[in-house]
C-alpha cells in the first residue's frame, strides 16, 4: 500500500469520525426544535462512532509507517483493510441516519395536511452528510489500495542466529574443528 494514500485515508476516516461526534450532539438537526424523531437516528450515529473508533484503531495498526504489529506488511495490509471496512460501516450508518431524518423533515414540510410546525433541514444534517462522505472515501481508499500479497513478494523473517558450537552442515564439520558456527565470522 502506498504510505501517502494510507495516511490520506486515515486522515479522511479520522475527520469523518470526528465530524460524526460533532453532528451527534448538535441541536440543529432541524431548525426551531430539539425534540422529535431522533432516537433511531441517534442510535445509528452512536453505532457510527463505534465503527469509526474500530476503524481508527485498525488503520493505525495496519499503517506501514506505524511500528505496531511488526513488519509483516501482508498482515498489516489485511488489518488496514479491516479498518477500511469499519470506516465504510461508519459512513453507511451516518448516511442512513442523516438521510432518513432529512426525508422525514422534508416529507412533513411538503405535506399540506400536516397539522404541526413545519421545519427545514438544519446544519447538523449537513455536517452528518459531510462526515459520511469523508468516512466512505477513507474506507474506499483503504479497501482499494491495500495489498494482500503480491507475486514474488518476500516476507521478512526475524534474524535468528545459530547456537554457539553447532555446525550447520556435515561438510563443515569434517573440514573444520572449531567451536564457532560459520555465522560467527565476519
Amino acid at each position: 500500500m502506498d504510505p501517502i494514500v494510507e495516511a490520506f485515508a486515515f486522515f479522511l476516516g479520522f475527520l469523518g469520525w470526528l465530524m460524526v461526534g460533532i453532528a451527534l450532539p448538535n441541536r440543529y438537526w432541524k431548525v426551531s426544535t430539539v425534540d422529535g424523531y431522533l432516537q433511531a437516528s441517534r442510535a445509528l450515529m452512536i453505532a457510527a462512532i463505534v465503527f469509526g473508533t474500530f476503524g481508527l484503531v485498525g488503520t493505525l495498526v495496519g499503517m506501514q509507517c506505524s511500528k505496531i504489529g511488526g513488519e509483516n506488511y501482508v498482515l498489516k495490509g489485511k488489518i488496514a483493510a479491516v479498518g477500511g471496512v469499519f470506516f465504510l460501516l461508519q459512513g453507511l450508518c451516518t448516511m442512513i441516519a442523516v438521510s432518513w431524518y432529512a426525508a422525514n423533515i422534508t416529507q412533513q414540510f411538503f405535506d399540506e395536511f400536516y397539522p404541526g410546525t413545519k421545519y427545514e433541514i438544519g446544519e447538523g444534517l449537513y455536517i452528518g452528510w459531510s462526515s459520511a462522505t469523508l468516512a466512505l472515501c477513507g474506507g474506499a481508499c483503504l479497501m482499494c489500495t491495500c495489498r494482500f500479497k503480491e507475486p514474488g513478494e518476500k516476507m521478512p523473517y526475524p534474524y535468528q542466529p545459530s547456537s554457539r558450537g553447532r555446525l550447520l552442515s556435515t561438510a563443515a564439520a569434517q573440514s573444520t574443528h572449531s567451536n564457532y558456527g560459520r555465522n560467527a565470522y565476519v
